[in-house]
């Protein structure tokens, strides 16, 4: 009997370690298509656009290297630094608004109140909504709304900015919430059963339980509103478009709720796309500061992951 089963021991190894080699042999087969599709649409384009970033070129074909001058046009363009702080201003604007509101949003959403999956779905829906199109809805709502006191939201570069913030903050938070009422409904019911045993208060529930405990969430949400601050193009392009338009004294237009992503984009199309080298720098660059941003983000809130 003993010897039976040692065999068959013997039988199920053997078929296990034949098995094993097989895949171990073609395992580049399996991956050979998804790295391919991989190399050819992201890392071979991503590579040549810091090629071209030190060439002036309006086709590949015919791309000159220059250096470094498109980069000293790009750090000495008024209009792209602007756009930078701007866009940094209104990612940390939005980055707090949106990550408190939908935390309190989900925080009111898992106390048991009626039609808590209809709020749900409510708040959920505008971020199926396609950014161009969000940004004329929304456009239409401030016309309709700034034009009874004589404005427009493209004459004024605070309310341009704030319709901005507004815009984001209807689509973003019902996604937030989303992962925020995950984040709820995953910490285990001992942890508060043994806080109202203990005596604690709700508030004290809420910043030595809840809140360290929805750490991994506060890391999620707090990556994706960062990064699509940054990014943000689509809503810029259709509600503003940049406006409005300052005149300099060196005879450039500076368009003062431009973002970086649409500065970008118009400085790759400016002059009839004769030079499209600094707008490939800029490219690089704004590529560049969005990683830099996001690794030390996700370092910062995961090391509060750790010592929670």
């Amino acid at each position: 009997m003993q010897k039976t089963t040692k065999r068959k021991r013997d039988h199920s190894t053997l078929n296990s370690t034949l098995i094993r080699r097989p895949i171990r042999r073609h395992f580049w087969i399996f991956l050979l298509p998804t790295f391919s599709a991989f190399c050819i649409g992201f890392l071979y384009p991503f590579l040549q656009g810091i090629y071209l970033s030190f060439c002036n070129f309006k086709t590949i074909k015919k791309a000159v290297f220059v250096g470094f001058d498109n980069y000293a046009k790009a750090l000495s363009d008024s209009t792209f630094l602007h756009a930078f702080w701007f866009t940094a201003l209104f990612t940390v604007v939005t980055m707090l608004l949106i990550n408190v509101l939908a935390f309190l949003v989900a925080l009111a959403l898992t106390r048991g109140i009626k039609g808590s999956n209809v709020f749900r779905t409510v708040f959920f829906m505008p971020n199926l909504i396609g950014g161009i199109v969000l940004g004329y809805i929304w456009s239409m709502i401030f016309d309709g709304i700034l034009s009874r006191y004589g404005t427009s939201i493209l004459l004024d570069t605070k309310l341009g900015f704030w319709g901005l913030v507004i815009l984001l903050l209807w689509q973003q938070i019902g996604y937030m919430m989303i992962i925020y009422i995950s984040g709820l409904q995953a910490i285990p019911e001992e942890y508060m059963e043994a806080a109202k045993i203990d005596g604690a208060t709700k508030w004290q529930t809420l910043w030595k339980i809840t809140i360290p405990n929805m750490m991994p969430s506060f890391t999620i949400c707090t990556f994706l509103t960062l990064t699509n601050g940054f990014k943000l193009y689509d809503q810029n392009l259709a509600l503003t478009a940049g406006r409005p338009f300052v005149l300099q004294s060196d005879g450039s237009t500076l368009k003062t709720t431009e973002m970086l992503a649409l500065n970008i984009v118009n400085a790759f199309n400016a002059s009839g796309g004769k030079n499209r080298g600094v707008g490939q720098a800029k490219a690089v660059m704004f590529f560049i500061l969005v990683a830099v941003i996001s690794i030390i983000q996700l370092r910062a809130t995961r090391n509060k992951e750790v010592q929670q």
